[in-house]
């Protein structure tokens, strides 16, 4: 069963360059501390990465998965699903772009986490929330400084 967790958080910069910022996944390695490769494999007709395959630590390990996005709420969100991946069921997550009066953006992360590996549940929950705070934390200092 996959455990659900939603975040927010305000980052300093407009909800544009947020999402400008999250699709540039070719990027990932340099700013996003576990993701080590990230590789674009399909394109759609507006450049943007839409099956793209990564390689990220986790528990110990490097893994590999793959993901497919939509962009039909651009550019105010894109989600996507896990297509394969070792040691995952299941990592179906969005992010949103909502902006704020001042030009800042509020960022919020849904995501959808299933281990193939068997834990117990509060372990898992436990993951997924860290995987979240972690991914929005690092989202919002690399927007902020760029």
């Amino acid at each position: 069963m996959a455990d659900q967790v939603s975040e927010r958080i305000r980052v300093d910069a407009s909800a544009a360059h947020c999402f400008d910022v999250a699709t540039d996944f070719e990027q990932y390695p340099s700013w996003a501390r576990d993701v080590k490769e990230a590789k674009v494999l399909d394109r759609d007709a507006q450049g943007r990465g839409t099956t793209v395959e990564f390689r990220a630590a986790a528990m110990g390990r490097t893994i590999r998965y793959v993901l497919t996005y939509d962009y039909s709420d651009a550019p105010h969100a894109f989600s996507w699903k896990l297509l394969e991946g070792d040691m995952l069921r299941k990592l179906d997550g969005r992010y949103q772009f909502d902006a704020e009066g001042d030009g800042a953006a509020r960022v919020t992360y849904d995501l959808a986490v299933d281990l193939a590996v068997p834990l117990p549940g509060l372990i898992k929950r436990r993951a997924a929330g860290l995987i979240m705070g972690n991914a929005l934390k690092e989202l919002k200092r690399n927007v902020e400084k760029s």
